[in-house]
């Protein structure tokens, strides 16, 4: 059975697909979802996520490059874009506690990313969520 966990690295999966230029992405979320085994509730909660992001991704992108220190968005590894941009808007369009955000964040780039990626995810991240906060 899935978790949101494993929805969220769907979702990245989506992100990472449509950042390459697989534009026909939005087209065949479901399927995709239904063959990384996400079903249900949680194909819900995929589905919700991944439209969130892209309807969006303009203000997502401006707050990553906003908290991007010394670094250019165009220059960031595929993986590492599309986690910030799924937790990105996690923490500025829903709910969700930001550290349960963040750590889901850390926990897939430490899964996709290189070895510097999970440090250099949480210092963005935690920079957005308290620039969100004051």
């Amino acid at each position: 059975m899935a978790t949101r966990h494993h929805a969220r690295m769907a979702v990245v999966s989506l992100l990472y697909a449509f950042d390459l230029g697989n534009g026909n992405t939005s087209e065949h979320t479901s399927e995709i979802l239904e063959e990384k085994k996400i079903r249900n509730k949680q194909k819900d909660f995929a589905l919700d996520l991944y439209e969130g992001v892209m309807e969006h991704l303009e203000s997502v992108d401006k707050a990553i490059v906003e908290h991007l220190k010394e670094w250019d968005f165009e220059r960031l590894g595929t993986i590492e874009r599309a986690t910030l941009r799924l937790a990105g808007y996690e923490i500025l369009f829903t709910e969700l506690d930001d550290a349960v955000i963040i750590n889901e964040a850390v926990e897939i780039t430490k899964a996709f990313g290189t070895e510097q990626s999970p440090k250099f995810i949480n210092g963005v991240l935690d920079a957005i969520s308290k620039d969100k906060k004051a």
